[in-house]
């Protein structure tokens, strides 16, 4: 099992025509953050990765890689 919330959190924001900025003032969450995530750099908590599963209406497992 790998780590896919890198990408799959990418793939979110591009699949709602999102720019990383516009996913940080939708969701709170700092753009350099969501630069480092989606770039492998840093690993958000638990409760951002929930935050990012609900803005997105999927579960943090599948943000995870735990589930397709």
């Amino acid at each position: 099992m790998s780590y896919l919330l890198p990408q799959r959190l990418k793939e979110l924001r591009i699949e709602k025509g999102l720019s990383q900025r516009n996913l940080s003032k939708a969701t709170g969450l700092s753009q350099p953050a969501i630069v480092h995530w989606e770039n492998n750099k840093r690993v958000p908590n638990a409760e951002v990765v929930m935050v990012i599963a609900n803005f997105f209406g999927v579960t943090a497992g599948y943000l995870l890689g735990l589930e397709d």
